[in-house]
């Protein structure tokens, strides 16, 4: 406490004595997890090497709003609760585990997102080896399923004058799942001056979504791609022994492009460190396998 008055006389005890709470708006805050993971698709092929799917953990909502419609998990913020342990805690209560890779995506705080009440949504990115991955469904939440993703740029408009550029994008997002198939359009202006850069992100179209989910998966998508060019984000996806090759196969899932071979190793091969295993897969050579080299 300090003895310094206010423009009022009060000290500081006598004006945390007659402040009224209630006198502001208070938002609910909830914590929002974009929870992506790598599976592998089977073929018949056994000398094929199994092609890899990207694919974001989604709940259908079994109350309202959006009754029935596709979500991400999380939940609200308890009292005695950071923003961070509701991540953890909705993270292992939809996934049954914890102590995976987790970090803070962004806050979504536009007015009328949530039909209830004002709703600020934390939203964090997981990375997870999906043979970790025990799902479940939450109280809220009538089934748990994992979807593939993807997200293709379909328009593009650039403005530049001098140190300015103005850039439009509309991504289109599809999420495939065992039995449905979810839509969205989402338009992105980027503004880029010597004040500042911002960049905003509206949902144009949805078809399943709820809230304006689509909004969050197409940033943390966005993020993703971002990473994965300077860190060793990826190295979250895979499990604890793997070839350069499987490697290879999550870069281009999350950047959307085939990988020159040669120039992907000398770039991306310094993040793993061989080891004396070898793949034991019939139909092919053995390969040695490798894990990740922390650095």
């Amino acid at each position: 406490m300090t003895d310094i008055l206010d423009k009022n006389g009060l000290d500081e005890e006598q004006f945390l004595t007659a402040y009224k709470p209630g006198d502001y708006v208070k938002p609910s805050v909830a914590a929002d997890m974009v929870i992506f993971s790598v599976f592998d698709i089977e073929n018949n092929n056994y000398r094929k090497l199994p092609e890899k799917e990207l694919r974001v953990l989604l709940i259908q909502r079994s109350g309202h709003p959006y009754i029935g419609c596709w979500a991400l998990p999380g939940g609200f913020v308890e009292p005695d609760e950071t923003t961070e342990q509701a991540a953890a805690r909705e993270l292992k209560e939809e996934t049954g585990i914890d102590g995976i890779y987790l970090e803070q995506l962004y806050t979504f705080s536009d007015p009328g997102r949530d039909p209830r009440t004002w709703v600020m949504s934390c939203s964090y990115m997981a990375l997870a080896d999906s043979s970790r991955l025990s799902v479940k469904a939450g109280d809220d939440a009538k089934r748990a399923e994992w979807f593939s993703v993807s997200l293709k740029e379909i328009t593009v408009k650039e403005d530049r004058n001098g140190n300015t550029l103005d850039k439009t994008m509309i991504y289109s997002l599809q999420l495939k799942g065992p039995d449905k198939i979810l839509t969205a359009k989402i338009l992105q202006n980027y503004h880029r001056s010597d004040m500042g850069c911002e960049n905003i992100y509206d949902v144009l179209e949805c078809d399943g979504l709820a809230f304006d989910h689509a909004k969050i998966i197409t940033y943390a998508i966005q993020r993703l791609r971002g990473k994965v060019e300077y860190t060793d984000i990826a190295l979250n996806l895979m499990p604890e022994y793997f070839t350069l090759t499987q490697l290879q196969q999550v870069y281009e899932l999350i950047l959307d492009r085939e990988l020159i071979k040669a120039p992907f190793r000398r770039k991306y091969g310094i993040l793993a460190e061989p080891t004396d295993k070898l793949t034991a897969d019939k139909g092919h050579r053995p390969s040695r396998l490798f894990r990740r080299k922390w650095l």
